[in-house]
C-alpha cells in the first residue's frame, strides 16, 4: 500500500534530486482567493528555484466563471487538464454563492477529490507562540470519500434528503474497505509522530458506522505496535481544549474530521494559518482548511499562511522535502515577525501584501 503525503506514490524520496521541472495547476479560487493563491504560487517559486527546479503553472477553469461559461461548476476540459498534472493548487470556493441551479452540482474541491480519487485529507497544527494550547502538535487524518457530507456520500446524487417539506434525511455511506485505508494510513503518520493514534468515533450511538471505525482501528493498531486513544467525538473536542498534548494523530471520517481540525487550527492560533493537502495514490490537492471569507475580500488583509502551509505539504508529497520545509519555515517565520489580523490583532496586523513580501524575503534569504 502506498501512503499519500510520503513521498512514495511518485519517483520516491530522491524525487528533487532527479527533476528539474513539476507542473502544477492552480485556481485562484473565489471570495479571498484571488488575494491568497497568487502569492502562494510566487512562494512555492521561490521554494523551488532554491533547489533548481522550476513550475510550469496551468490555469485551471472552475467555480462559478466556468459553471457561467459552460454550465459546469467543474468543466469536462478542466477534469480532463486536472488529470495529466502532478498536483494543483486550489483557492477557496463560494458555492453558496452560485447561482440556484449551480449549487445542484458539487462544488469545486468535491468534485476534484472525487474525480481523482483524493481519499486522505491531512491536516497538521503546530500552536503559534502565544496560542491558547501552546503544546499542541496534532495530524487530523480524515477520509476524504464518504462518510455524512451529502456531496460525497452516494454513488449518485445526495444522501441530504427532503422526503416531505417538514421531514429531512441524512444518509451517511461508510465502507470497511476505505475505513481501512484511511486508518492504515493514519496509523504510518503514527508511527513517526510517537506512536500513539487517536480514533474519533460515537460507537455507543452510530455502533454500525463509527462502530466499523473503531474495529478497524483496533485491527490496524493490533498490526502496527501503535498504542490506540479511542475517544468519543464530543469528549475528544472537550479534551483538544483541556489535555491537547495528550493527541498528536487523530483519524476521523469526514465530518467529524472537518470539525476537529477547524477546533485544532483556531486553538493553535487561527483558522487563517491551517493547512492541507487532499492526496491520492496518483496525486495531491493543496487546500486551505478555511473558506472563502466574503466578508474580508477586497480588503487585502487575508491570511496566505493557510494556503502557503498547504503548498508546503505539497511539496512534500511531490518529493519535494527540502523546498516544502524551507517555505513552512518562512511562512512560520512570518507569522512570528509581521503576521496578518486574525493571529496579532486587527488594529496590529499585516496587509497580505506585507505578511507575503516577508515569505518572500525569508525563503531569498533565510538568515
Amino acid at each position: 500500500m502506498t501512503f499519500p503525503g510520503q513521498g512514495q506514490n511518485t519517483q520516491g524520496q530522491n524525487t528533487q534530486d532527479l527533476r528539474t521541472r513539476v507542473e502544477l495547476g492552480y485556481w485562484d479560487g473565489e471570495g479571498i482567493g484571488p488575494e491568497i493563491t497568487p502569492p502562494t504560487r510566487r512562494a512555492v517559486d521561490l521554494a523551488l528555484a532554491a533547489h533548481g527546479v522550476t513550475v510550469d503553472w496551468t490555469p485551471l477553469l472552475l467555480g462559478e466563471e466556468a459553471f457561467v461559461t459552460t454550465g459546469q461548476v467543474v468543466p469536462t476540459e478542466t477534469s480532463a487538464l486536472v488529470n495529466g498534472l502532478d498536483g494543483w493548487v486550489l483557492g477557496p470556493h463560494d458555492n453558496v454563492s452560485y447561482p440556484a441551479e449551480a449549487r445542484g452540482q458539487r462544488n469545486p474541491s468535491a468534485a476534484l477529490r472525487l474525480a481523482a480519487d483524493l481519499w486522505a485529507n491531512i491536516r497538521p497544527v503546530r500552536a503559534l507562540p502565544g496560542s491558547l494550547t501552546p503544546d499542541l502538535d496534532v495530524v487530523v487524518v480524515r477520509e476524504n470519500t464518504e462518510g455524512m457530507y451529502a456531496d460525497r456520500n452516494m454513488a449518485v446524487g445526495s444522501g441530504d434528503l427532503r422526503v416531505t417539506p417538514d421531514l429531512a434525511l441524512a444518509v451517511g455511506v461508510f465502507t470497511r474497505e476505505k475505513i481501512a485505508r484511511i486508518t492504515e494510513y493514519a496509523a504510518a503518520v503514527a508511527l513517526d509522530r510517537g506512536g500513539v493514534l487517536t480514533v474519533a468515533h460515537k460507537s455507543n450511538v452510530l455502533t454500525q458506522t463509527s462502530g466499523m471505525y473503531l474495529e478497524e482501528a483496533e485491527r490496524v493498531a493490533a498490526s502496527t505496535g501503535v498504542t490506540l486513544v479511542p475517544v468519543h467525538i464530543d469528549a475528544l473536542c472537550a479534551d483538544l481544549v483541556t489535555r491537547p498534548g495528550r493527541h498528536r494523530t487523530i483519524v476521523a471520517e469526514n465530518m467529524f474530521g472537518d470539525i476537529l481540525s477547524d477546533l485544532t487550527a483556531a486553538l493553535g492560533g487561527s483558522l487563517g494559518t491551517a493547512g492541507s493537502i487532499n492526496a491520492g495514490d496518483r496525486q495531491v490537492m493543496a487546500q486551505a482548511a478555511h473558506g472563502s471569507a466574503p466578508d474580508i475580500a477586497g480588503y487585502g488583509v487575508a491570511n496566505p499562511a493557510g494556503l502557503m502551509l498547504s503548498a508546503a505539504q505539497l511539496l512534500h508529497h511531490l518529493g519535494f522535502g527540502a523546498a516544502g520545509d524551507a517555505l513552512a519555515a518562512a511562512v512560520r517565520g512570518a507569522l512570528v515577525r509581521r503576521p496578518t489580523g486574525d493571529v496579532a490583532g486587527v488594529t496590529q496586523g499585516a496587509t497580505t501584501a506585507e505578511f507575503s513580501q516577508v515569505v518572500f524575503a525569508l525563503l531569498d534569504d533565510p538568515v
